[in-house]
């Protein structure tokens, strides 16, 4: 009698157990279950950068962003070309829809709701943003920090041309001091970064310099001449395309053979090197990290501050 209770009970729990795996298999199916209402990615027409969007409770977001004020002819429809949201869930627009961002706080609102019926509703700050490399910059001075031991005052920051007796003299850097640099931009990637059209124009002396550092002042191999266009070329004779990385906080250059070197657009302002060795920005640069190396045997030389350890170099720059 038992053996047949004990049966019966384990049958029983296995139609139980069949059941509940079945009724909840059936909600999965239906999309039942799920009770989130979240925006995982979003892009508008004419966006720079990724979008920060922010849950702030069950029934309400925040999402910031940015838009290419100059090149939206009406802010009151401004078009949604991506969105994102998590599983099953439904939006109040769709993507190819028009949001309206004319009033004068710069918002839109978009509805997401659950597969169970629950809501959160979206309030879409767009901030207006402008490229602020486009434009003409004139070219002030090149400076390097560079030298073994920074720690042992081996390093230094330096005008390229304040060692002019390492340089020979018809193209010295000083002839790039006339340069033009103008940027046009006319695409924002699907990423959201912003790209154009670079010219280094060579200015009214038609040169550029050729970076070649004097054999005389070689101290590896005495008289033979080095170039220095690798760490000094970073930003392409005449023609380039640029491209500005939001997320990295980069600009970057490729030349006509595909050379790619990339940087930053530093702000006004004194910047700590470390050790004891500062650099001070008056108006702009073009900033570049450069993969020099030790030589211990040269510290304290131009020859190891320039060619060899050159650590960072700043294209000195004014917008005209």
């Amino acid at each position: 009698m038992n053996k047949i209770l004990k049966y019966s009970l384990f049958i029983v729990s296995v139609l139980l157990l069949q059941s509940c795996v079945k009724d909840m298999q059936d909600d999965l199916n239906d999309g039942g279950w799920s009770h989130d209402r979240m925006i995982l990615d979003i892009k508008l027409k004419n966006q720079v950068g990724k979008a920060e969007i922010e849950r702030i409770d069950d029934v309400s977001g925040e999402i910031e962003l940015s838009l290419n004020i100059d090149a939206i002819n009406d802010l009151s429809k401004v078009e949604l070309e991506k969105l994102q949201l998590s599983y099953d869930a439904k939006s109040s627009v769709s993507i190819g829809s028009i949001l309206d961002f004319s009033n004068s706080d710069r918002t839109a609102n978009i509805t997401i709701t659950s597969a169970t019926g629950q809501v959160r509703e979206y309030k879409v700050y767009a901030k207006e943003f402008r490229e602020t490399v486009t434009g003409t910059w004139s070219i002030n001075d090149l400076t390097v920090y560079g030298g073994t031991g920074a720690e042992y005052g081996g390093a230094a920051v330096l005008q390229l041309q304040s060692k002019s007796w390492c340089w020979y003299d018809d193209y010295a850097p000083k002839v790039e001091f006339d340069n033009i640099l103008t940027f046009t931009m006319d695409q924002i990637t699907e990423e959201g970064n912003t790209s154009g059209i670079c010219i280094n124009n060579a200015g009214a002396d038609g040169k550029y310099a050729d970076f070649i550092f004097k054999g005389t002042m070689n101290a590896d191999n005495p008289g033979v001449d080095l170039d220095l266009k690798h760490f000094y070329r970073q930003i392409p004779e005449g023609e380039s395309r640029w491209i500005r990385n939001y997320s990295l906080g980069t600009i970057s250059f490729t030349d006509k053979n595909g050379k790619v070197t990339s940087g930053v657009l530093e702000n006004p302002g004194t910047y700590d090197l470390g050790n004891g060795k500062s650099i001070t920005i008056a108006n702009n640069a073009f900033s570049f990290a450069l993969s020099g190396k030790d030589d211990w045997d040269h510290i304290y030389s131009d020859f190891d501050k320039f060619a060899k350890k050159a650590r960072k170099y700043y294209i000195m720059v004014t917008k005209q």
